[in-house]
This record gives structure tokens, sequence and C-alpha cells, in this order.
């Protein structure tokens, strides 16, 4: 990535930032207060727990859209088989793993729990769990460490490095990748000294999450990947 592109990025966003009335995507913000309120493996109803983890007042679109839902079948699995999920999140949380490796082993066990369901509902018609495009597995990760993990849109992904003038655009998924530059992009966020006030400007201190979190830098990237689309700053 060429540092005088991001320079120019930061510059156009922290403008764009100051310009608007209403975020179009503060509601990220809002779940991730939510999920950190209520997100509770010790929980008695872990399938009541995790329905209420993920809510929002403004939209469902981070976890259910028509042809991608996610959230519903987490909580079938839940009602399935609580025990193997709970080890599974387990997993999936624990920095002290590598992140892609925790990943796969979730995958594994999505898939895993896929097929055990099926086979013990023999009429149901559901042949998806909805997490192997990564965009939900970012989102848990996302929610539960958020300095460190954000929400993941491949096709912003690429559209932004093409803005930012890296060399290499991945030409599939490559989720690692995606957190280590978002935190490298963070960095030259909070250096700049006016991104972050700019943003918390749009958040409400009872409503949305305050801390550190790398939903700003993807937040970033979704600029800057729109702005190489339509070939301007806003």
């Amino acid at each position: 990535m060429i540092l005088s592109k991001i320079q120019d990025s930061i510059a156009g966003y922290k403008k764009w930032l100051g310009g608007l009335r209403h975020h179009p995507h503060v509601h990220e913000w809002e779940s991730l207060q939510i999920f950190q309120a209520h997100w509770n493996l010790d929980d008695p109803d872990p399938v009541a727990m995790f329905d209420r983890s993920f809510d929002n007042s403004e939209t469902r679109r981070l976890w259910q859209t028509e042809q991608w839902q996610p959230k519903r079948m987490m909580l079938e699995f839940w009602r399935f088989e609580p025990g193997t999920v709970r080890l599974m999140f387990d997993d999936l949380f624990n920095e002290t793993r590598d992140t892609e490796a925790r990943i796969g082993r979730f995958l594994f066990g999505c898939d895993t729990l896929l097929r055990d369901y099926k086979r013990a509902h023999v009429g149901s018609i559901e042949n998806n769990h909805y997490h192997d495009d990564y965009r939900m597995i970012a989102l848990y990760l996302a929610f539960r460490h958020p300095d460190a993990y954000a929400l993941y849109d491949f096709p912003v992904f690429q559209q932004a490095l093409t803005q930012f003038g890296a060399r290499d655009i991945p030409k599939e998924n490559d989720i690692g990748r995606y957190f280590k530059v978002l935190r490298t992009l963070m960095t030259f966020l909070e250096k700049d000294g006016g991104v972050v006030s700019a943003m918390q400007r749009h958040l409400h201190p009872r409503k949305h999450f305050q801390g550190k979190t790398l939903l700003l830098a993807a937040d970033f990237c979704r600029f800057a990947g729109s702005a190489m689309v339509t070939g301007s700053k806003r």
C-alpha cells in the first residue's frame, strides 16, 4: 500500500464524516454494544442468550437477508447441540490460538453440525449454515474482540486495497490478511487526531459502543472502496 494514498483517503474520510448528519452504518456500533452487554456462555439458557446478543433497533441485515440467515441456523445448532456449540465459540474466541486456525475449526464444526442436524431431522430442507463466506464468523470475532477484528466484506476489501495502491490484490477470501490490514489502518486513523473524534460525534453514549473498535477501520475501507468505484472522494 502507498502511504500517500492512504493519507489522501484519510483526509477525504474525515471530511466526509464531518459533513454527515447521520452516519449510515452506526447500527454496527449499536449491535456491538448489545452483544457486549448480553454475551455470556455461562447463561443457563444459551439459546435465549445468543438471540439477545444479536439485536438492533434499525436493521437485521448484519445477520439476515432473504438468502442469508446465519443467525437463524446457529440458533438451531444451539438447540440441537448446545455443548458442541459452546466449545466451538470457546475456541473461536481464544486469543492464545492462531486466528485462521480457529476460523477453520469453527467452519469444520458448522459443517459437522449441519450434517448431523440433517440426519436427525430427515424432513429438513436446510442445506446451508451460512458461515462459509466468513462474514458471520468475522462478526462474532469483531463483537467479542472489537479492538482486534471487524466485519468482513471481501469485495470492499479488494476495492480499498486497489484505492491504496496495493500491488497484490487477493482474488479470493483472505480474512487473515484483512484483519492485519485493518490493524495497520487503525494505527494511521488514530494518529490522525481528528478521525476518531469525527466518528464519535455520530455515536450516542448510551446506544453505541464507545471503546476502541476496528469497525472504524472497516468503515474507512468501505469509504475508500466506494471512492475507488465512483472515481471520487465523495
